[in-house]
């Protein structure tokens, strides 16, 4: 079932994710079953997308993570050594 806008996300969903995460989540759920996914597998997918940029909180929140991925390169280069 896609949702139309983040109103539409399950309610657990919109209390334990910040704005970001939520359009982040309903895009990946949007997206996973568009491509014939089932739901349930469609909001692990969209989970696992949250958690590239955020982290879960010991309040059970979650927040954006800054460091998250900071050894990565955005550009794909490889680092100078």
């Amino acid at each position: 079932m896609p949702y139309e806008n983040i109103e539409a996300l399950p309610q657990d969903v919109q209390s334990k994710l910040p704005e970001g995460a939520q359009n982040i989540f309903m895009a990946a759920v949007n997206s996973a079953t568009s491509d014939g996914m089932s739901e349930e597998a469609a909001h692990e997918v969209a989970w696992n997308s949250v958690a590239v940029n955020y982290e879960e909180g010991e309040d059970g929140k979650w927040h954006f993570s800054e460091n998250k991925d900071a050894h990565r390169n955005p550009l794909g280069t490889m680092p100078q050594a």
